[in-house]
């Protein structure tokens, strides 16, 4: 069974004061930090670009797990890799089918992590033949672009027939998860758990982390 772990999302930080919250992921146990770059074209809002993830990688020793919800994401793929970057995530909807196995080997070809992300509405089972060559998938359980939004149940559903395809593929959830939901999609199959307000906002975030990562 693979093993449950928390990516604080850096999307619920304190952004004044970011190497103080990557301390305090780190002091509460995190291995990794999941950081949404949204590019105002994709999804409708703006955050953070490589060279935020180059400071960030000064400061921190934690693995650096960038989600990019760009429309080309590609074309920055080599500049967040060299600022840091560990994993990174695109959108399946912003490569498209065509292009899918050139877009993984150009990911792979600088070093990091090569992960899917699927929106909420989008069917993972017609990308399975993609999965062997990559090191994660990525259900977003809300629609990508803002925190704090509602949990969408009917995303289970892919979570677990990528689980039952793929028993040894690691699955990350993003959107929604905190205390009632995080049981639900461990349970589904899914062991990389984005959390942003449930770590963040939490008055014991090092208790949090222990809780869910004990989940089964």
């Amino acid at each position: 069974m693979l093993s449950v772990q928390v990516l604080p999302s850096l999307l619920s930080a304190d952004f004044a004061r970011l190497g103080d919250e990557l301390a305090r992921c780190a002091a509460a146990g995190a291995k990794a930090v999941h950081i949404d770059v949204m590019d105002a074209h994709f999804v409708p809002n703006l955050t953070i670009g490589p060279c935020v993830v180059e400071a960030l990688r000064r400061v921190t020793k934690l693995e650096l797990d960038v989600h990019l919800m760009m429309s080309d994401p590609l074309r920055y793929a080599d500049d967040f890799r060299k600022a840091g970057a560990d994993a990174i995530t695109v959108h399946v909807e912003a490569v498209g089918p065509r292009t899918m196995a050139q877009a993984i080997q150009r990911l792979r070809a600088t070093g990091a992590k090569v992960g899917l992300a699927f929106n909420p509405d989008t069917d993972p089972r017609l990308w399975f033949k993609h999965f062997a060559n990559v090191d994660l998938v990525m259900f977003m359980t809300v629609y990508p672009g803002f925190g704090g939004q509602a949990f969408i149940p009917e995303t289970r559903d892919f979570i677990r027939a990528t689980r039952a395809a793929f028993p040894a593929l690691p699955i990350q959830v993003d959107g929604g998860v905190n205390r009632d939901t995080l049981p639900q999609v461990v349970g589904d199959g899914a062991n990389l758990l984005v959390c942003g307000n449930a770590f963040f906002k939490d008055a014991d975030p090092a208790g949090f982390l222990r809780w869910a990562e004990s989940v089964r």
